[in-house]
Parts: structure tokens; C-alpha cells; sequence
């Protein structure tokens, strides 16, 4: 089914289709059970737990691997820094103070590992193709004629990875991860007024990339 870019309607829903991927309430709700868990997790690994450790680890590696690939636009570069992640998460456990939730602690330092790799590549890795994320990656099979959601969900995957990695960050903790404002600007180290301003960049960069994408779709 093609996505009819004349119809303003079905340009209006492109456009917000971003709010549409939020997290629904429920899952905010369930935020401080989470933590709960994860504290008493790390509490553990402070202990030396290696079981501990290993449930953190099963329990954000695809979150953790999703944010990174984001930042890093290559899966080996989010491969890697997932395994810094938790090797920081192991030596440092014991300095966590609780001032913030544990997962906007290990999204923290997430990000600040996918920035630096991401910047150090930046010099020779687009001289390579860049890795097929999504093939590496178990999706329930489609239907033959893809559904106007599935195509939406494709342009905005096209969209988002042109934005720049701080922007898409930003974006992806917002509307995939539930996160607010206050949250990020502590994941990312920066004032929440710096979190809103690349919120709105990205979002007049992705209104004005959907349509042009969506054209090229049609061609």
C-alpha cells in the first residue's frame, strides 16, 4: 500500500508520527518497580556478583544496543560499547550515589562511551558501507504488500539517521525509552534548556526529511 503524499491528512500523520511512538503511561508507572530491581542488582554487583552482573546485562543489551547503534551508526561500534557499559557498571557499582535512577546512570555512561567511539571513527568509517543493523536483528516476517504503518516506521528509520548522533539521542530517549527531560539532560551531561533545543532541531529536520523521503520511496 503506498503512502499518498499529496493527501495532507497522511502528511500530518508522518509528521507526528514520532509522538506515536512513545511509551505509553503504563510503562512510566512501572519506572520505579524497575529501578527498585535494578538497585537491588547493583547492589549485588558491588558485592562481587557475577550472576548479578550477568541479569543487568541480559536485561539492557538490546535497550543499551538500540541507543548505542543510534549514536554510532555502526554494530560493531554499539557492540562494543555495550561491553564498556557493563565493564564500567562492574568496576564502578560501588560509586554509584543514587542520585538519578540506575538505568539513567548506565544510559549515561552509555552515551558518553557511543560519542567518543562515534567521534573517533568519524575520520574513516564512511569510506565503508555501513553495517545492516536491521538485518542483524529477528523481525517477525511481513506481509507481501508492506501495511502503511510499516512503511511510516521505515521512513522514520531513514529520517532519524540523518540526524546528527546528539540529536538522534535525544530523540530516541524521549519517544523510544520514555525518558523526560530532566532524565536526559542528565543521561547527556547538559542543561534540559541544550535537551529541548536539539529536540526541537531534530524535529523540524525530521518534518522536513519525511516528505522528501517518502517521495524517493515512490520513485
Amino acid at each position: 500500500m503506498a503512502v499518498d503524499l499529496g493527501d495532507e491528512a497522511q502528511s500530518a500523520r508522518r509528521e507526528m508520527a514520532i509522538d506515536q511512538q512513545a511509551n505509553p503511561p503504563e510503562d512510566r508507572a512501572r519506572a520505579s518497580e524497575h529501578d527498585t530491581a535494578d538497585a537491588a542488582l547493583l547492589e549485588r554487583i558491588r558485592q562481587g556478583d557475577r550472576h548479578a552482573l550477568q541479569s543487568l546485562y541480559r536485561k539492557y543489551y538490546h535497550p543499551l544496543l538500540r541507543f548505542t547503534y543510534r549514536i554510532t551508526g555502526r554494530l560493531e561500534l554499539a557492540e562494543e560499547t555495550v561491553n564498556d557499559v557493563m565493564l564500567v557498571v562492574w568496576q564502578d557499582a560501588s560509586v554509584f550515589e543514587a542520585r538519578s535512577k540506575v538505568s539513567t546512570w548506565i544510559m549515561g555512561i552509555a552515551y558518553r562511551k557511543a560519542i567518543k567511539l562515534a567521534q573517533g571513527a568519524r575520520r574513516w568509517y564512511s569510506r565503508f558501507a555501513a553495517a545492516d543493523f536491521d538485518a542483524s536483528i529477528e523481525r517477525p516476517e511481513r506481509a507481501e504488500e508492506p501495511t502503511e504503518q510499516a512503511e511510516l516506521e521505515d521512513l522514520l528509520e531513514h529520517a532519524l539517521s540523518a540526524l546528527p548522533p546528539e540529536q538522534r539521542a535525544v530523540v530516541e530517549l524521549t519517544y523510544y525509552f520514555g525518558c523526560s527531560y530532566e532524565e536526559i539532560a542528565s543521561i547527556v551531561n547538559c542543561p534540559v534548556n541544550t535537551v529541548k533545543t536539539r529536540m526541537f532541531h531534530a524535529r523540524g529536520k525530521l518534518r522536513a526529511v519525511l516528505p522528501r523521503l517518502g517521495r524517493d520511496e515512490l520513485r
